[in-house]
């Protein structure tokens, strides 16, 4: 379980790609400073286990198939930046809201609109994705807690949400360098999905 408050701009430095699968090499010395064999990294907001750790700050994470196929981590090569964050521990702050790195969908970043102290991002979204989303409610974009400030729908009836950035989220996350046109890995709300299922449920 993750926070979405991101603890590290961290690097791949090495991707090996497998017959179903991929291995990646990440350089992040902050969440490596205790990180073991077994251990839970979120990278861009997907729940990955080390392999190894290494003595330079990185650690090695496979990433199957079906993960590549439902998330953005397949378009990462040597040289891309990602938002690291370690599991959370019992006990400690809870920052953002419950993060489980399970992602539901990817979207696309399709407008920026920067102002003096802030920048308002606006992303499209599946279907199956929006249904889960609300106004003032939390999303986990990239493994980054955040606000939905906006929603709407355009012209082709494309759903979309708006998250305002500030500048130390803009620093020290992927977002800050997020263009027009890049994928993001998207995570709803967990709560969401289990009062849907119960009202499913009690449906029957």
């Amino acid at each position: 379980m993750f926070t979405g408050i991101v603890e590290e701009l961290g690097e791949i430095v090495g991707k090996e790609d497998l017959t179903d699968a991929a291995r990646f090499t990440v350089k992040g010395p902050i969440v490596t400073s205790d990180a073991g064999h077994g251990d839970s990294i979120a990278v861009n907001g997907v729940c990955l286990t080390v392999v190894d750790v290494l003595a330079d700050g990185a650690f090695t994470a496979d990433v199957m198939q079906e993960t590549l196929n439902r998330s953005s981590l397949q378009r990462l090569e040597v040289g891309s930046r990602v938002n690291l964050e370690r599991a959370a521990s019992l006990g400690s702050r809870l920052g953002g809201h419950l993060v489980q790195g399970h992602v539901d969908g990817t979207g696309t970043v399709v407008s920026r609109a920067p102002s003096e102290n802030w920048t308002v991002v606006r992303i499209a979204m599946p279907t199956s994705v929006a249904r889960y989303v609300v106004e003032k409610g939390s999303i986990t974009v990239d493994g980054v807690s955040l606000t939905v400030s906006g929603l709407g729908q355009d012209d082709n009836a494309e759903h979309w949400f708006e998250i305002s950035l500030i500048p130390t989220t803009l620093d020290l996350t992927t977002l800050g360098r997020s263009d027009v046109g890049t994928p993001v890995n998207l995570e709803v709300d967990v709560i969401a999905k289990y009062v849907e299922r119960l009202q499913t449920l009690a449906a029957d």
